[in-house]
């Protein structure tokens, strides 16, 4: 049985899925996704790539660390679709169109000196 894999990032979130045509099985970091994620909204936001190019029948195997729930959402989603570009290259204009290739590029601005943040700065007074 072949793999298929995709890794996709947000921030700091990292996610590698593997694919394998079998029936609907889904483990994020080997607990079911109802267990991972408790929000319904999660999962519609994950599927888009699937409900996108109607694909049916795929065992879900993804390892996701790094950043909070919702980069990870992000970063799942992302290798999700590359995974299924690598299964089969007929989604690349579908998945391309949605925007659900492309790898967010945004991350913290890191802190300056004399600073309190990246940009928010002390307090000025002029008397």
């Amino acid at each position: 049985m072949k793999t298929y894999n995709g890794c996709g990032k947000k921030k700091c979130a990292i996610a590698r899925v593997f694919l394998k045509i079998k029936k609907n099985n889904i483990r994020i970091n080997n607990f079911k996704i109802n267990e991972y994620f408790n929000k319904k909204i999660n999962y519609k936001i994950i599927f888009d790539p699937i409900r996108i190019t109607n694909s049916k029948n795929l065992d879900i195997k993804i390892n996701v660390k790094g950043g909070g729930k919702n980069s990870q959402i992000m970063a799942i989603r992302n290798g999700l679709a590359k995974a299924l570009l690598n299964y089969n290259k007929i989604y690349k204009k579908i998945l391309s169109d949605n925007k659900l290739l492309t790898r967010d590029s945004r991350v913290v601005e890191r802190k300056k000196i004399g600073k309190i943040k990246s940009r928010k700065s002390k307090q000025f007074s002029k008397r």
